[in-house]
């Protein structure tokens, strides 16, 4: 580790928690209706769209619509982008003139997509045709964005109004969001994108003759305009097979710090928009700073054990640190910080590969991701992931003291604890359970390049990914087979909606409570001491549910290098 690595960590985390309190400011007008500067030019659009679906910003919904709502919307987006796929071939917009999508690999596509997962068991310029990029997977980067945030902003309402019976509308929610937000940040990051060098075309491919003499195809497109999104919406899925570490997807250093911004500037505004719907920005603050500690815990580890380098290969008299599968243009400390960031927020973007990270290196995504994503998230999704952890910590903390359990004035009983350790749960549930059945599947075992605890480690994390909504792969993996194309996105689904309706539920119990006003017994949480509770709280589940398969994977990886064997 050098001390210029820990300024560009530092300096990156300084630019995030700058924007925070803007950016959330911004969004909270937009959700709370109130007139912002573009409300001139989007407003009609807005009452438009409004206009031609039947719905109203007036109009608000119980918890159950919400869902029904998200649910529906979800289904008919699954379908769209399924039949985009297994139709490309016959559709216009195919200059390389792909064929059509295979079924296992397409229904994995779509609901990889629309579960906000981007898992890719394809090469994108080899697979996908120019419609398919566009109309299908870069709109569906921004639906499954608004979507999230939009569960984030119900229940964030559940814990801000008193009693109540609605939590919003869902409708309202995703058009704001994506006029408001999603649709005016991504203009301008193409714009820059486009500045510094990537491409945004619908022209064919291009021939190139090497120094060498032979024929290559450059693969070109619509590339600024999904990157934008990909990494705004925390959606991750790239243009390209090797995602951002292909030099039209991140041309330099400057496009990779941007990239890694916006991965993060979202969810973690999110977190200022909850302090000010509840009155209380300290509360805000407080839950963004446990994502910090969680985060800057993460880094150190990640970085620490990549400019550690091998074991083995320091045995053989060669220092340094571990460069294997980075790009010379970013090095072991951007390297490091991107496989942190993206795996914290439910983004799967890769500038790396995560396969070649060392034991240790590679053991921190994982748990990233098997904390549910809690560190920012993905956009929405973070925010109410974290929420349930809280929900678990105030409970404790009234245990403890021997009173009720209060957050925000609103008392946590046994509904909001059970929905909470519902969607805490389900993910163990999908990550282990399939896990474990590929370990010993034969049809699933022949896809591992690896044996022992590395091979085991691809498959822990392809599932863990999945089921956390993330999408990035321990590279070795070879997850294109009907197998993994089903259960992989089972395990999507499962992650995705048996936590955001047990969200909602909570959301629709909360907003019909009275608020209770604080007193001397009242626990605080807006304080250093319930940022620790939480912190512990968040770790002691997760260490409990997955230190088992943690040990047999990354851990034992990481003792047999020290002892001079590999896999």
């Amino acid at each position: 580790m050098t001390l210029n690595g820990w300024i560009q960590i530092l300096v990156y985390c300084g630019i995030v928690v700058l924007l925070v309190k803007p950016l959330g400011g911004y969004m909270y007008r937009v959700f709370n209706g109130d007139r912002t500067f573009l409300s001139p030019i989007l407003g009609p659009v807005e009452r438009g769209l409004y206009r031609i679906s039947g719905t109203s910003e007036r109009e608000e919904q119980h918890w159950t619509t919400y869902a029904a709502g998200i649910i529906f919307f979800s289904l008919a987006s699954f379908l769209v982008l399924y039949f985009l796929q297994r139709l490309q071939a016959v559709l216009p917009y195919n200059p390389a003139g792909m064929t059509a999508v295979e079924p296992s690999l397409a229904f994995n596509t779509a609901v990889s997509f629309v579960t906000n997962t981007n898992w890719q068991n394809y090469g994108g310029e080899s697979t996908m045709s120019y419609l398919v990029q566009m109309a299908g997977l870069t709109v569906q980067n921004f639906m499954s964005a608004a979507v999230g945030i939009a569960i984030a902003v119900a229940l964030i309402r559940g814990f801000a109004r008193a009693s109540a019976k609605s939590i919003g509308n869902f409708w309202v929610d995703m058009t704001r969001c994506t006029l408001y937000i999603l649709l005016p940040l991504c203009i301008v990051l193409t714009l820059v994108y486009v500045w510094l060098g990537m491409p945004q075309t619908l022209g064919p491919y291009v021939d190139a003759t090497t120094l060498e003499g032979a024929k290559q195809t450059l693969a070109l497109g619509p590339v600024a305009s999904q990157v934008a999104i990909k990494m705004l919406g925390t959606n991750g899925g790239g243009f390209f097979n090797v995602n951002a570490a292909h030099p039209f997807e991140n041309p330099d250093a400057i496009s990779n710090l941007i990239q890694m911004v916006t991965i993060f500037a979202l969810g973690a505004s999110l977190t200022n928009v909850f302090g000010r719907m509840v009155g209380n920005q300290r509360q805000g603050w407080a839950i963004l700073a446990t994502m910090g500690v969680l985060f800057i815990a993460g880094v150190a580890i990640c970085y620490w054990a990549e400019a550690a380098g091998n074991p083995l290969v320091h045995a053989l008299g060669i220092d340094g640190g571990n460069m294997e599968g980075k790009e010379t243009r970013f090095g072991i400390t951007a390297s490091a910080l991107f496989a942190v960031i993206t795996t914290a927020a439910s983004c799967g973007a890769v500038n790396a590969m995560h396969d070649s990270f060392t034991a240790l290196g590679g053991l921190i995504p994982m748990v990233n991701m098997q904390l549910g994503e809690v560190i920012v998230g993905g956009v929405g999704a973070g925010f109410y992931g974290i929420m349930m952890f809280i929900v678990v910590a105030v409970f404790v903390a009234g245990l403890m003291v021997g009173r009720t359990p209060e957050y925000l004035g609103k008392k946590i009983e046994a509904k909001e604890v059970k929905m909470a350790m519902l969607a805490i749960l389900c993910l163990p549930l999908a990550m282990l359970t399939f896990t474990a059945i590929a370990v010993v599947l034969p049809s699933a075992v022949v896809s591992m390049a690896n044996g022992g605890p590395h091979g085991f480690s691809e498959v822990l994390y392809a599932y863990t990914s999945a089921a956390a909504n993330n999408g990035s792969a321990f590279g070795g993996l070879s997850g294109n087979t009907p197998w993994y194309n089903i259960t992989l996105g089972i395990t999507m689904l499962m992650g995705r909606f048996l936590v955001i309706i047990p969200a909602l539920a909570i959301a629709g119990s909360l907003v019909a409570k009275k608020t209770v006003p604080a007193s001397a017994g009242t626990f605080p949480t807006d304080g250093p001491l319930f940022v620790g509770l939480l912190v512990g709280v968040i770790l002691i589940v997760v260490g409990l549910t997955f230190f088992p398969a943690l040990a047999i994977g990354p851990i034992v990886e990481h003792l047999a290098a020290i002892n001079g064997q590999t896999f």
